[in-house]
């Protein structure tokens, strides 16, 4: 048997001393340049189609002259368009007292004022409406609130010079009243003690919370 010798070596390239002689550019790093090249033109294009299309689309939706062309008027006016078929069911609510009862005793809307609550009220009331740089709202001690419907005054209006921010024109009147009746639900919910305890100024109970309720009204 005989055995084969094989080349392991690797084939070095071959140096034929070639010097392109494209334009360089004037500058270099440790002694080596590189050739001024240009690019390539369909890159060159787009790159500034680019920019003429950014300045197009300022001009159509970012001017400032139609705001109903931007892409928060959009968000606005698919929120409403969504609010409208959820309140398909049940109409515009009047924040009377009777209303706001009602739909405290209503497990899917009260799920709908909690997401609410939880979306725009957690930051000053909690988690759980407990308190946390606003008042406790599940005890039995108001500061503006002395009605059923009081509740629903204060979240439109706001209250303590702005301390409380007026939520009317930021929440359709469905959502309010709906968080209203979500507080009602779990009025006294936060044990005694968990809850941030009444603050100055907190002396009222809810006079007729526990009236009989009269029958809703809708529009």
């Amino acid at each position: 048997m005989t055995a084969t010798k094989h080349d392991n070596s690797t084939q070095q390239p071959v140096d034929d001393g070639y010097i392109p002689d494209d334009p360089l550019t004037d500058h270099s790093y440790d002694g080596i340049q590189e050739y001024d090249n240009p690019m390539p033109g369909w890159w060159t294009a787009l790159f500034w189609g680019t920019i003429v299309f950014s300045i197009l689309y300022w001009m159509y939706y970012q001017n400032g002259i139609t705001p109903d062309r931007s892409i928060h008027a959009e968000y606005s006016r698919a929120v409403a368009a969504n609010l409208r078929k959820q309140f398909a069911k049940i109409g515009d609510l009047n924040g009377d007292r009777a209303t706001i009862l009602k739909y405290s005793k209503d497990p899917e809307w009260l799920n709908f004022g909690k997401v609410v609550f939880q979306t725009n009220c957690t930051a000053c009331h909690g988690n759980n409406a407990e308190g946390r740089v606003g008042p406790n709202l599940t005890d039995d001690k108001w500061k503006n609130v002395k009605k059923v419907e009081d509740i629903v005054k204060v979240i439109q209006k706001g209250a303590n010079g702005n301390a409380m921010p007026a939520w009317e024109g930021k929440l359709h009147q469905n959502e309010i009243v709906l968080v209203a009746s979500y507080l009602l639900s779990i009025h006294g919910s936060v044990p005694p003690g968990q809850g941030l305890p009444s603050i100055p100024g907190e002396t009222h109970v809810i006079s007729d919370l526990d009236a009989p309720a009269k029958e809703a009204k809708t529009e």
